[in-house]
This record gives structure tokens, C-alpha cells and sequence, in this order.
């Protein structure tokens, strides 16, 4: 593979290379050498040379379907290569299993949660490898004690005995890193580990990875947020199609670049909106407040969301953008008014909500918006299922038209209608969630952290969607933690802080200072209809 010449700009000083000391520069603790990975007749790893250097953090990008997690199932030992080699410290090894892997000192921590959630934080830790002494006695108190200094690590002052599903999705997220890094691993591969995260949490973590580059560790970073693995990378190796289109020290780069060789298109390209001409208020929120201690997540919050208007929702983690979008459509009890297209929403359940016009796509779509088990269709006809109906029976004819009509409608990329929902990436299971909302024939589109988790050429195509139903007459009220993200796609901002809105601007007045500074505040403010 011949190395792609970065910008002129991003070039360093030295133009004979890094120096001796620069991480990237050591050689690689592992090697994946030529790897090939087929399922079937689809190859899903095209010769790829991968390269872990001890105590760097090696950044690996790409689309969704590049080949990213085909890849680390097969340096873990999930999955078997079908060609090339793995050497570590420059010996060839074999990976028949995860735990195989992790008696070489591999671990990593996976982008969807395998956690427990009716266990205890210290059950989660320690499952499939507890404790003993010498009678064969689980050593229950050595556990908790081990469990919440993993915690403390990562500075959360939580009882280890807290059952994980009473936990937010955040603090869960934290838990799957805290038992991986429990192991005392000398390779950590980390898959999306900040995509539930708060600011203040993936600072502390990367404070956590400063201290395993200084201890030697070999960190493999996977994470669509080119402004986070910017921040923490040493190097950076592109995937595209199965195959390394580029690697670089991430000295030599910059964002542009990164952009153009994993999409093969300028950045400048994607998360742009032109406004189109807005009409009648389809959503009208007064007074709304989701009860809660010691204070409510949802303060007060009045606005409103215009036919043809895309309104993006900006604000750190804990300020309450998901509590109102579980309150919008029926999850949560709450007080005050919601009006849709000027009817009042009276009926609080959600399906009374659905009828009315109302739809969200959630921010966890593996926990609350797939049903794993089943297939694509299955997946996308689950709102609608009376509609396919004749004679009081389910139509296979009309539920495999309209299941074939959305994949179309959306480009999904899916083997088949009939697969499996895991079998597809997460952008297009993102798009199934989506048009299985879609399919309910909203007047409103509420989207909770639409692409949390999924890469940039899916992001795009995510918003082009959102655009077009603006486009149609749908008002769409999405929630985003990427500042990017709600200043180029949204036609009006939204800013909640501690479950108030501080901030009501439209684009054209929005800065990045203007809206961290309103995420910050603790002053509401009035928003005039």
C-alpha cells in the first residue's frame, strides 16, 4: 500500500519524518498482516495490514461496513481471518476465542453494551471470572473492593452493589470500560467508547488512556468524532471497502483529510441544510414539566416547531433533551401542554401520541428501538401491522411490499428484507428504526441522538433523510451533542441546561460560543411562539 501524501498544511516541520521518541514511530507490539476476511461470497476484509504500536493510541477509521469490526472481532478472537497472519511481538498467533485472546492480554470494550442489567455493578465486572479462594468461595468482599476501585478510576463515586439497569446508559457505558480495564490488558481495543459519554466523562477517560500510553499499553481506538480521536490519536489508519486506503501519524493531518479518504469527498459536503419556506406551528409545547428529585429533569420548557422546520436541540449530557423526548411521545409522566397541528394532546400513553402525529426515533436504538432477535421487515412493519392486514390476517404479500418500499425509500443496505436486523451496520440500523417511525405517518419527527454511534457517510445520508421530510411539510425536533451537527443542519436551536431552555436562536445568530456558553447557563429563558 503506497501512503497518501497529507496536506501541504498538515505537514510537520521535520521533513525527514517523526522523531525517535514520537509513539508512532515505535514499532508495532501487533501486526495484522495481510488480513482477509470472507462471509460467504462478500469479502469483508481485502488484505488489510493493520499495526498497534506499544504505548500510542492507534486510531482505526472508516464508514460504517469498512471493515472496522471485522477486523477487531478477529484481533480479539471472534471471528477467524480467512487469510493473512496475526504476530505479536513478532510471533504469529492464533486467536481460536475471545478468551484466547485475552490470556495473550488483549481486551476490548465493545460499542453496544453486554452488560447484565438485573446484576450488580460488581457481578458485571467480575462475570465469567470471579474471584476464588482457596475452599472454592466466591471472594465476594475482594470483588466489591477490586470493583470500586475500577470505578474510582474513572472518578465515579457509585455503590459497586448498584444493579446496572438502574443506571443511566452513560454511567453503563463506563461500567463496560471499567471491567475491561479491571484485566489488566496490554493491548485495549476500544469500540465507540465514548458514543453514550457527557464531556466531562470522555474527559475523564482520556485522562485514563493518557495514563496507559505512559504505562506502555497499546490502545486501538475506533470512533466516528473526528474532533475526539484528533484530540487523543497518535496514528491513524483509514478503512474503506475492506480495504487501508491510508495511514498516517496524526501529527501529519488534519480533519479535511481525514474526511476526503474515508468518503472519498470533501467535508464541506456533508452536514449542510438549505432552509426551505416554513409554515404553520405543528408542535406547541407550554409549560411542560417531567416531575423528578432533587430537581426536575424537565423544567418548564416551552417552544414550538413549524411545517418544513428542522429544530436541533443542543446541550451537555444530564440536561434533559431525552426526558423530553421520552415526555413528548408518552414515556414519561409529565405536566403542562403539548398541541399537535392544534390539537391537544390529552390522550399521555403512547400509542394515543402515535395517533396524533407524533413519532420518535429513540437514542438507543439496540435497547429501545430493535428487536434484535427479528428480521429487517419484522423490524420496520412492527408500528403498523393492522395496516397490512386482510380479513383480520396478516398479508406476507403487502408485508413484504411495504418492508421492500422503505428499504428502497431509505437505501438501506441489507442482504435481504428476511435478515437478521444484526446483520446490517449501524447506520442502516439506524434507518430501519427510522422508517419504522416513518411509517406511522407523522406530522412531527422527533429524533433523540439520530447518529449517535455511526460514521460520517451514514451521518450524511441520516440528514439528507431529515432534510427531505422537511422539505415534505414534517416539522422535526432532533436532539444532538455535536455542535457540528445542530449548527449545520438545523434551522432553529434549542439550548437546555439543567432541564431548562437557556437559548432559542435561529442559524444565522448561532456561534459555538454563543450555544456553550447557553449549555452552561442556569437562566431560563422565555420562548416566544
Amino acid at each position: 500500500m503506497t501512503e497518501p501524501t497529507p496536506p501541504a498544511e498538515a505537514r510537520p516541520e521535520n521533513p525527514d519524518g517523526p522523531a525517535p521518541d514520537d509513539p508512532a514511530a515505535a514499532p508495532p507490539v501487533l501486526l495484522a498482516e495481510d488480513i482477509t476476511k470472507t462471509y460467504g461470497g462478500v469479502q469483508a476484509l481485502r488484505g488489510v495490514t493493520f499495526r498497534g504500536r506499544t504505548g500510542a493510541v492507534n486510531v482505526l477509521v472508516g464508514e460504517n461496513g469498512a471493515g472496522k469490526s471485522t477486523l477487531m472481532k478477529i484481533l480479539s478472537g471472534a471471528e477467524q481471518p480467512t487469510g493473512g497472519r496475526i504476530l505479536l511481538d513478532g510471533e504469529a498467533v492464533e486467536f481460536p476465542t475471545p478468551r484466547a485472546a485475552l490470556a495473550h492480554g488483549i481486551g476490548i470494550i465493545h460499542q453496544e453494551l453486554s452488560l447484565f442489567p438485573n446484576l450488580s455493578i460488581t457481578d458485571n465486572i467480575f462475570a465469567g471470572r470471579e474471584l476464588r479462594n482457596r475452599a472454592h468461595l466466591r471472594g465476594v468482599a475482594e470483588q466489591r473492593r477490586q470493583a470500586k476501585a475500577a470505578l474510582e478510576r474513572l472518578r465515579q463515586d457509585i455503590d459497586p452493589d448498584t444493579l446496572v439497569g438502574d443506571l443511566p446508559i452513560g454511567t453503563q457505558q463506563l461500567v463496560e470500560i471499567a471491567r475491561v480495564l479491571s484485566q489488566d490488558v496490554r493491548i485495549l481495543i476500544m469500540d465507540e467508547p465514548t458514543s453514550a459519554l457527557s464531556n466531562a466523562e470522555v474527559d475523564v477517560l482520556f485522562e485514563v488512556m493518557d495514563d496507559l500510553r505512559a504505562q506502555n499499553v497499546t490502545v486501538i481506538y475506533i470512533s466516528h468524532k473526528l474532533e475526539e480521536f484528533r484530540r487523543i490519536g497518535d496514528h491513524v489508519t483509514v478503512l474503506r471497502e475492506g480495504a487501508v486506503v491510508a495511514e498516517a501519524p496524526m501529527s501529519q493531518t488534519d480533519t479535511g483529510w481525514i474526511v476526503q479518504q474515508m468518503v472519498g469527498r470533501s467535508q464541506d459536503s456533508l452536514f449542510t441544510r438549505s432552509a426551505g419556506q416554513t409554515g404553520a406551528v405543528l408542535l406547541d409545547v407550554e409549560h411542560l414539566t417531567v416531575p423528578g428529585k432533587p430537581a426536575p429533569p424537565v423544567d418548564d420548557v416551552g417552544f414550538h416547531v413549524r411545517a418544513g422546520e428542522i429544530v436541533g436541540i443542543y446541550g451537555l449530557m444530564g440536561a434533559g433533551r431525552t426526558e423530553l423526548m421520552e415526555a413528548l411521545i408518552g414515556l414519561r409522566h409529565h405536566t403542562g401542554t403539548i398541541r399537535v397541528d392544534g390539537r391537544r394532546a390529552d390522550d399521555r400513553r403512547v400509542p394515543g401520541r402515535l395517533a396524533l402525529g407524533l413519532a420518535l426515533v429513540p437514542e438507543d436504538r439496540q435497547r429501545d428501538g430493535l428487536v434484535q432477535a427479528l428480521s429487517v421487515r419484522a423490524n420496520l412493519l412492527l408500528s403498523t401491522l393492522r395496516t397490512l392486514t386482510r380479513y383480520r390476517l396478516l398479508s406476507p404479500v403487502r408485508e413484504r411490499g411495504a418492508a421492500a418500499g422503505q428499504v428502497a425509500d431509505l437505501q438501506i443496505k441489507a442482504p435481504g428484507v428476511d435478515a437478521q436486523v444484526t446483520q446490517l451496520s449501524g447506520g442502516n440500523q439506524q434507518k430501519v428504526v427510522l422508517g419504522r417511525a416513518l411509517r406511522t405517518g407523522p406530522k412531527v419527527l422527533l429524533l433523540d441522538e439520530p447518529t449517535r454511534g455511526i460514521d460520517i457517510g451514514a451521518k450524511t445520508e441520516i440528514f439528507r433523510v431529515m432534510s427531505d421530510l422537511a422539505d415534505q411539510g414534517l416539522g422535526v425536533l432532533f436532539v444532538s451533542s455535536e455542535l457540528a451537527e445542530v449548527m449545520g443542519m438545523s434551522d432553529r436551536i434549542l439550548v437546555m441546561a439543567r432541564g431548562r431552555i437557556t437559548a432559542d436562536l435561529p442559524r444565522a445568530e448561532a456561534t459555538e460560543e454563543r450555544l456553550v456558553d447557553a449549555s452552561a447557563s442556569t437562566t431560563a429563558m422565555k420562548v416566544s411562539p
